[in-house]
């Protein structure tokens, strides 16, 4: 339709050009040469053009046969470009008034459309047949591009193979650009699923070197003949307490998620419920929470070791507050918790033995010294960084810094 549409207008823009030289000539003339208007002159065998000539009332014509069909377009003012069907060929006809020695008239000059529509044909046929060729072209390419480019998920597939069967054990960055993400995510997946791996083989490790002296020594008092006083039977509670302590320490350890679980944790509703939490375990003292997040503000960490976090912080500030536990929450370029105590705080000499399994800088309170270290691991999961400060007015600041890129 788009050949067949400009070759019309070419042609069309072609017998306008025609039309008006012949009126020209014509006025330059005085009337119209006999030899413009015979079927066998040199426009009509060259160009195969027609004519039709109306002045005043005479009417002249380079093919009086077809006369009779093109006496109506004479008149009609309308018409400009017009196609006209003729013994089954198709005529382009432009129309054009003129004025000839004071005399109105019109002017018909014609061309058969019949030649250009065949000559369209074959040209349709060679775009056709260009077309499918560069459309098969196009999908051979597509099919090596495709093929090409799945090579390196085909190299990740054996990769993944390998690693199941234990001959690898991270993934090879040698894959097109697009995929580095990916590779980048399953190898930090791999490294947690290992980090996991090495901590429950640490906590039955530790497990069984910690309980295995205490529980033969109690073993042995029980199978012995000699009876318990009040001085062994304190001796075997406190290596029972330790034990289950230690067992407890433990457990709370395998529960850790890490920061690949992809869940998601409401900050301000967990901090409000251990808030409350807190308020029924200390009673007489008095616990406030700012936060300065949007209320339905998710953020990416697994909602337990949040809770064990915020729990570990709250319940120390607890314990040692004379009367007030201020827990602040903001993010800035990153998600902070300072939790701030009114108690007696901490000398700054011993800041630095905090959060060491097993350390207690003060006896006056039951505990057993785990919940700072296993603070410091839950935030070592998320790649965080945990501080302690005493401020010179006392009170103890501990300072929880969790990257948001890494949540």
């Amino acid at each position: 339709m788009l050949l067949r549409d400009l070759a019309r207008e070419f042609l069309a823009d072609r017998l306008r050009q025609e039309a008006h030289y012949t009126i020209e000539r014509l006025q330059q003339n005085g009337g119209p040469p006999i030899q413009w208007l015979e079927s066998d002159s040199l426009a009509s065998e060259v160009f195969h053009h027609l004519y039709v000539l109306r002045v005043g009332n005479q009417v002249s014509s380079s093919h009086p046969d077809r006369l009779s069909l093109l006496l109506p377009y004479l008149d009609d003012t309308k018409a400009e470009v017009f196609e006209v069907q003729w013994q089954g060929r198709k005529l382009l006809i432009y129309r054009e008034e003129l004025t000839l020695e004071g005399q109105q008239g019109a002017l018909l000059i014609g061309e058969d459309f019949a030649q250009v529509e065949s000559g369209l044909d074959a040209l349709h046929w060679w775009v056709g047949a260009i077309a499918g060729a560069l459309l098969v072209l196009l999908i051979l390419l597509n099919l090596i591009a495709v093929n090409r480019s799945l090579r390196p998920l085909a190299f990740l597939q054996r990769q993944l193979s390998e690693i199941q069967s234990g001959q690898r054990e991270r993934l090879a960055l040698d894959a097109p650009s697009e995929l580095d993400n990916l590779i980048a995510q399953l190898n930090h997946f791999m490294d947690e699923l290992q980090r996991r791996l090495l901590r429950s083989r640490e906590a039955v490790a530790n497990l069984s070197h910690t309980l295995q002296t205490p529980l033969a020594a109690v073993t042995q008092v029980l199978r012995g003949s000699r009876p318990i006083n009040e001085q062994r039977r304190h001796r075997m509670l406190e290596r029972m307490e330790g034990m289950q302590a230690q067992l407890a320490s433990e457990l709370r350890r395998a529960r850790f998620a890490g920061p690949v679980t992809g869940q998601r944790a409401n900050v301000i509703g967990e901090a409000e419920m251990l808030i409350d939490m807190m308020r029924t375990l200390y009673p007489v003292k008095r616990f406030e929470l700012q936060v300065s997040l949007s209320p339905n503000q998710n953020i990416a960490i697994e909602r337990h070791d949040l809770n064990e976090m915020l729990g570990i912080v709250l319940d120390n500030g607890g314990k040692w507050a004379r009367e007030c536990v201020l827990c602040h929450i903001y993010k800035d370029q990153d998600l902070v918790i300072d939790v701030q105590d009114d108690g007696r705080g901490v000398d700054s000499s011993a800041l630095s033995e905090l959060g060491q399994r097993g350390k207690r800088l003060d006896e006056s309170t039951p505990g057993h010294g785990l919940g700072l270290a296993i603070l410091k691991q839950i935030v070592a999961q998320y790649r965080g960084r945990v501080t302690f400060s005493s401020p010179l007015g006392g009170g103890f600041h501990v300072r929880i810094v969790l990257p948001i890129n890494c949540l």
